[in-house]
């Protein structure tokens, strides 16, 4: 064990309790101790209560000379319903180098949306003896930075319809006074953020006098045609009722009625900006070149045009800096960013990753969760998260699940809710065996990066010696570095330490030079060909609508840009029930958005829900409040 004061030692139980009955049988550390390990001194955070606080990018600045620690990514199999334990697998992993090796690591997560923790899914804090504490804290609020997405996104959208009530009501000229009002000395002047437009516009001028009619209807009005306008407003709650609403119903808004909608927070654009920026200057600019729309001409309208793009970047301002927390053995985790995994790509932040790289030097480890299987979340870490980081990964960890490969085999249908069929629950080594062509097509797909692969299959009770031996056959036979059965839900780090040796060596093998699936100078639709062949696509089809897109895109200067693909997690192909490894599917691209300040394209497979609903019973039932200790009960 390691001598760190905040390692902790576990009392394991069997069977397994809930996970929040785990997580509140545990005092956590005050987090200054936690810091106290990674050699934070207190003016390199600031607190947030007694068991958060957020690191400060000047961190950064004061260790960019120190070397790297080593870079592990945790992605998975295509995953069930019921999720195969990608965050339980990280959190287990780390608690393993941490608690039982003796490595200095650091987990970097995703903060989880409230939403689907009072939905259907639950938290996202890991899950048995492998969590991350406070969990409740985790869950819910945590420092309160989707709260600055949703302000951040929400004050933008009221900027859009605002702009395009005053420009109807106003001419040109009234228009441009107000946009430039005189000071007290009656001199009109344009505030530094108008410089932007005027730059974009070529207009070289810096006084307002100085301006031709002309110009000064160039510069005041931005035309935004209603129809073309992308950004929604968003809210941190699953409300299936404001999926499709209409604006503008008020007698003062002179019927400027529109039809528009609400996302789920964490679908915001503004979360993928936070995810994937470098900087607090990086993210000014990422914010202000966020394309809301065009103009009535077909030219792009920016949250800078619209004069918002600084008053975006104060709201995120804290927001940047990753929150810090710990796992039930003490080891530290950053949560920071929790972008969608289908139309954002998945992955927690750069920044977090920066810091966390520098803060466990040389010979430590950080390891970091991608969201869904490693088709989606492992190819967008590898070809958007660390284009823009430039970062190098050594080693990429695939979680698969008996029951998992059982359904890729053939195994009937996992449902969540419903009893598993008895397949999944009785030795069958065959079915096992039959699915295991998705987890090949898993490992040789991520050993084309350049990365060492390390298979960790997560042991439930019900899985046989037979059916596991079977799995690590397979992984090896696909060319993975090392395939190892895990019980970390059940153990804590011990369950993990022969996972914890594998990425070891993984990580310090060498041979690894991060490879991209494909260049960006090539155009639109060769990338989104690249990535569709990887999933065992022999073509792509696209809509008129896609068509027009990618042209329109294209004429714009946005070919350049990295592509996300937006299909179901479910499935290498575009349609869910298509189990193992498809191939030999046309890959269908309905239609073709852009997320220009975060910096990527994203083709749409399907159709995808940006706000989810509520079922019949939500998790909300079973959540309360203790009032006698003050702590929470029922979180999932």
């Amino acid at each position: 064990m390691s001598s760190s004061r905040s390692v902790r030692k576990l009392e394991v139980v069997s069977p397994v309790p809930a996970d929040i009955d785990i997580a509140n049988s545990v005092e956590p550390f005050h987090i200054s101790e936690i810091a106290k390990d990674l050699n934070l001194s207190p003016n390199h955070y600031d607190l947030y209560g007694k068991y958060k606080a957020k690191v400060l990018l000047s961190v950064l600045d004061e260790l960019e000379s120190s070397d790297n620690g080593y870079y592990v990514v945790v992605g998975g199999i295509t995953p069930t319903p019921l999720g195969e334990g990608k965050s339980t697998t990280t959190v287990g992993l780390c608690q393993a180098l941490g608690a039982y090796l003796d490595r200095k690591v650091l987990t970097c997560l995703r903060q989880p949306s409230q939403g689907p923790t009072f939905g259907i899914k639950g938290g996202a804090a890991g899950g048995g003896y492998s969590q991350v504490i406070p969990m409740d804290e985790f869950n819910l609020h945590l420092t309160g930075d989707i709260h600055a997405i949703t302000a951040a996104n929400n004050l933008l959208a009221a900027a859009i319809d605002t702009r395009i009530f005053h420009e109807s009501t106003q001419s040109d000229k009234a228009l441009f006074n107000r946009l430039c009002p005189p000071n007290k000395e009656g001199k009109r002047k344009f505030s530094d953020i108008m410089f932007r437009r005027l730059k974009k516009l070529g207009i070289t001028k810096t006084q307002p006098e100085d301006l031709t009619p002309e110009e000064v209807k160039k510069f005041a009005r931005l035309e935004i045609d209603p129809n073309s306008i992308t950004w929604r407003r968003v809210m941190d709650v699953n409300d299936r009722f404001l999926r499709k609403i209409t604006v503008g119903q008020g007698p003062e808004e002179k019927g400027m009625v529109r039809e528009t909608g609400f996302d789920i927070s964490v679908a915001s654009e503004i979360m993928a900006v936070l995810a994937l920026t470098t900087s607090l200057a990086d993210m000014r600019e990422r914010l202000g070149k966020m394309v809301i729309g065009n103009s009535k001409a077909g030219e792009p309208i920016t949250a800078d045009d619209l004069g918002v793009g600084g008053a975006l970047t104060v709201l995120m301002k804290d927001a940047i800096n990753p929150t810090l927390m710990q796992t039930l053995e003490g080891t530290p985790v950053l949560v920071h960013a929790g972008p969608f995994a289908n139309i954002a790509h998945g992955n927690s932040s750069i920044v977090a990753d920066k810091i966390a790289l520098k803060l466990v030097g040389p010979q430590g480890f950080v390891v970091t969760e991608a969201g869904f299987g490693a088709d989606i979340g492992t190819e967008k870490f590898m070809n958007i998260k660390c284009r823009y980081s430039d970062l190098r990964p050594q080693c990429a960890v695939i979680v698969a699940t008996i029951r998992a490969l059982k359904m890729h085999g053939g195994g009937l249908e996992v449902v969540a809710g419903k009893p598993l069929d008895h397949a999944y629950l009785n030795e069958n080594v065959p079915l096992v065996e039959a699915g295991c062509v998705n987890l090949a097509r898993h490992i040789i797909n991520t050993k084309a990066y350049g990365v060492n692969v390390v298979v960790a299959v997560n042991k439930f009770s019900t899985d046989t010696e037979a059916e596991m031996n079977a799995v690590m056959n397979a992984a090896m036979a696909a060319g993975a570095f090392n395939a190892v059965i895990c019980t970390h839900h059940a153990h804590g780090g011990k369950g993990a330490v022969d996972l914890g040796v594998a990425v070891q060596r993984a990580c310090t093998s060498g041979n690894q030079h991060l490879k991209y699936l494909y260049p960006l100078d090539i155009s639109i639709k060769e990338k989104i060909e690249a990535i569709a062949k990887s999933y065992g696509a022999s073509g792509v089809e696209y809509t008129e609508q896609a068509e027009k897109q990618i042209e329109m895109y294209t004429k714009q200067g946005f070919s350049g840009l990295p592509i996300c693909m937006a299909k179901t997690q479910y499935s290498f192909s575009h349609n869910a029930a298509d189990k193992g490894a498809p191939s030999g599917f046309i890959l269908p691209i309905r239609d073709v958005r852009a997320s220009i300040g975060a910096g990527f394209i994203y083709p749409l497979v399907g159709t995808m829900s940006t706000m989810p609903g509520l079922p019949t019973r939500p998790c909300f039932y079973e959540i309360d409040l203790d009032t006698a200790t003050g702590k929470v009960i029922g979180l999932s």
